[in-house]
């Protein structure tokens, strides 16, 4: 059958492929302030609504840092403020523990090693992957961890490591 495809194709110079339909699926590699590679994350569909993340980190200081989804697709060393604030459609206060939010871009903090290494998945009820397959957030890892309830961004100290989500 391949071989009366080919030459059908040959001699007639239409070709005819099977396509099959997938979305792309959206991740982000992640730079610290120094533009070097200090991890990378993927992103799949959790349910109609949310997103599952699969990170995996090198490179960082140990222990616990906040790790959120920053509504601006820009990651611009060193200070990583191109990615502006935390997503936040519904314009709610910061923290999983705070009555008035949390922010669509909280998550829980993430455990670095000792060797800087830490592989872990995140679940994110309150957002929609299409929105952010389009390149439409970045992932952001901060210096501290977050403190779950202040508001504008937990306490969460300087951002050493950004990624812009796109589709792969």
């Amino acid at each position: 059958m391949k071989r009366t495809v080919l030459a059908v194709a040959l001699l007639t110079g239409v070709v005819v492929t099977s396509v099959t339909a997938q979305a792309q699926t959206p991740g982000a590699t992640l730079h610290d302030s120094r533009g070097m590679v200090v991890g990378m994350a993927t992103l799949k569909a959790s349910g109609p609504s949310g997103v599952t993340i699969e990170l995996s980190l090198k490179g960082l200081p140990p222990g616990d840092h906040a790790v959120h989804l920053h509504e601006s697709p820009k990651c611009d060393a060193p200070s990583f403020q191109s990615a502006g604030p935390h997503l936040n459609p519904a314009g709610v206060e910061h923290g999983l523990k705070n009555p008035k939010g949390p922010h669509a871009g909280d998550m829980n903090n993430v455990v670095v090693a000792a060797d800087g290494t830490a592989t872990t998945t995140l679940v994110n009820s309150r957002v929609v992957i299409d929105s952010l397959r389009s390149g439409g957030a970045a992932i952001v890892v901060h210096a501290q961890p977050d403190d779950m309830k202040s508001d504008p961004d937990g306490n969460a100290g300087n951002r050493i490591a950004c990624g812009v989500i796109s589709a792969r």
